[in-house]
């Protein structure tokens, strides 16, 4: 039962660590709109796909866990 527990925690941990980066990013006024990002606007539809965001933040997390790792 004790590695439910933790897993649990952990699992709390993460939602609480995605649910601030959701609220920091948000008061970043550039994040969404970088080069690359893809937005199509016909009429009242709109289609956005943020590929330099995505790219930016896949180079950032793949950085930050492999410093992690090396620990």
């Amino acid at each position: 039962m004790s590695e439910l527990g933790r897993a649990l925690v952990v699992l709390g941990l993460v939602i609480a660590a995605v649910g601030l980066l959701l609220v920091v990013f948000d008061r970043v006024p550039w994040l969404g709109r970088l080069p690359g990002d893809i937005s199509i606007q016909r009429g009242s539809w709109t289609f956005y796909f943020p590929l330099g965001t995505s790219i930016l933040l896949s180079i950032v997390l793949t950085l930050v866990l492999w410093l992690i790792g090396r620990r």
